[in-house]
């Protein structure tokens, strides 16, 4: 507590930051559109924690390797805001405070289970803070605010304020420069959303500036003299059920098992060979997808379990062969897993939750082989969980700067029925919920139905005045700088290349004889 108090002026001086980086939150973000100026804040937040923590940012070796890796995690935000930039500057910047208050410690595992519990709790911080302020500020005797000094303004203030509105009522000066001060206007300026947002925004920017870890009670040692005599060993039933001879049989029967149906899927999805009556193709690919997914992380739970660093049997031969088999065979059941999904998003759509599958049966092979690389090179299970995060950073960041909405409304154009007279119609409402991004896929398609689907068709029309719609909200919504990104700022310049569009005129009502 006297270390806390001792930095008195340090504390100050975030409070006074932190309420200046509210102010420009407010100043973004209330009632505006979110855009770049989500990377402005994230870089003004970083400017304000290298200003708290001069020494531990220059003294270091490599300083400027921390401010890079933060700008390089801010780079999305400019790109295009979504959950997923977001998500990847807010940890970003967490680590980037954690490592200059020194806190940060080594490893990918560590760093995120650090990361957690930070996140967790950030919204307390503040709070946390001000009664271990309170309480160290008592034992010293220093009370920053007395209950005496307010009471003592009570009187001069109450009676001040009864003089003023007597001077006001005889005093057609003061009475006017009273009817000149709006007090509603003054109450509607305090709104309680917007408090909550400074709230909102304090909590969260405190703890940046004031990085601290939750404190836990520490794990009571038990000295060797105290420490229970250790049973003589025995077999148990676990040690048989999970033993080294259960391992192998286990391994043998799954072996064959998946050695069956990798050989279903080359007869059947591969090698043309009709299916049985009742069965499409397409039920087969997408039943499969999924489950086979699951089959490979419980393969791979199960290979994390029997295999531990350490035992008897991950030096097995014979077990760590049947291992790599197995393994091999849930890679190749992976691997099938997309194919299958290829195949039903071929005759179907394309969609998000689709799009997210492939990205998530791509990350499940990825852990299969890190399983294979951690048994082979010896290595310990917290490497494998921090490669598995490294692929997974990785994976994330390069998937903010990909613009998935065009991606997916592209093929859908490209596949659709209309455009190829194969697959399945084009859904344009889900089209159209992908927002800006599916605007130049969706003029294309107008564009050919314009060209083959009379102009005149009411379904032409009203498919032409909807896209309209969605381009003139979209260029409404560019007209406030705050919203710009440059995703946004590309979008923009492809419609301006595009030229004017021509609308098709709103066709009447058919009648017959006219």
């Amino acid at each position: 507590m006297i270390v806390f108090l001792s930095a008195a002026p340090s504390y100050c001086s975030r409070l006074c930051i932190a309420v200046l980086l509210v102010a420009l939150a407010d100043f973004f973000f209330y009632g505006q559109p979110a855009g770049i100026t989500l990377f402005l804040f994230g870089v003004a937040i970083a400017a304000a924690s290298m200003a708290l923590h001069p020494l531990g940012v220059f003294n270091a070796g490599r300083f400027w390797f921390k401010p890079v890796a933060l700008l390089m995690a801010l780079l999305p935000l400019a790109e295009n805001v979504s959950v997923l930039s977001v998500s990847i500057a807010l940890a970003a910047t967490a680590i980037f405070a954690l490592s200059l208050a020194g806190r940060l410690r080594r490893g990918l595992a560590r760093i995120a289970g650090q990361l957690s519990l930070f996140l967790l709790a950030t919204p307390f911080r503040l709070v946390l803070d001000f009664f271990r302020w309170r309480k160290a500020a008592r034992r010293l005797g220093r009370r920053r605010v007395r209950l005496a000094a307010i009471a003592v303004w009570v009187m001069p203030l109450s009676l001040g304020a009864v003089f003023l509105a007597l001077f006001g009522a005889a005093n057609p000066v003061i009475e006017y420069w009273f009817s000149l001060i709006d007090l509603f206007a003054l109450l509607n300026l305090i709104q309680l959303p917007r408090l909550a947002f400074w709230l909102f925004v304090l909590a969260g920017v405190w703890a940046l500036l004031r990085p601290r870890l939750p404190r836990f009670l520490r794990r009571h040692r038990v000295s060797p003299a105290s420490a229970p005599a250790t049973p003589a060993t025995r077999t148990t039933i676990e040690d048989i059920v999970f033993g080294k001879a259960a391992i192998l049989r286990a391994l043998v029967v799954f072996n064959i098992l998946f050695a069956v149906q990798s050989a279903l899927d080359a007869t059947y999805l591969w090698g043309g060979i009709a299916l049985p009556d009742g069965l499409t193709y397409a039920a087969y690919a997408h039943r499969g997808a999924y489950p086979l997914i699951v089959t490979a992380l419980l393969a791979a739970g199960f290979v994390l379990a029997a295999l531990r660093p350490g035992s008897a049997t991950s030096g097995d031969p014979l077990i760590r062969r049947l291992v790599y088999v197995w393994v091999a065979q849930n890679i190749v059941l992976v691997i099938s897993s997309i194919l299958r999904l290829d195949l039903y998003v071929g005759i179907y759509a394309l969609t998000y939750w689709r799009v997210a599958a492939f990205v998530w049966m791509g990350l499940v092979a990825a852990g299969l082989i890190l399983i294979i690389a951690r048994i082979a090179r010896e290595k310990s299970n917290e490497w494998l969980l921090s490669a598995n995060l490294l692929t997974l950073s990785a994976t994330l960041y390069a998937c903010s700067f990909i613009n998935f909405a065009a991606l997916i409304a592209n093929y859908n154009v490209d596949h659709c029925f209309e455009m190829t007279g194969q697959g399945t119609q084009l859904d344009v409402w889900y089209l159209r919920s992908l927002g800006p991004g599916a605007l130049p896929a969706l003029d294309r398609f107008v564009q050919h139905q314009s060209r083959t689907v009379s102009a005149a068709d009411p379904s032409t029309s009203e498919l032409a005045g909807w896209y309209a719609q969605d381009e003139a909200r979209f260029r409404a919504g560019q007209e406030n700088w705050r919203g710009w990104s440059f995703r946004d700022w590309r979008l923009n310049r492809a419609l301006d290349r595009r030229g004017p569009f021509v609308v098709p005129p709103m066709s009447e009502p058919f009648m017959p004889g006219r």
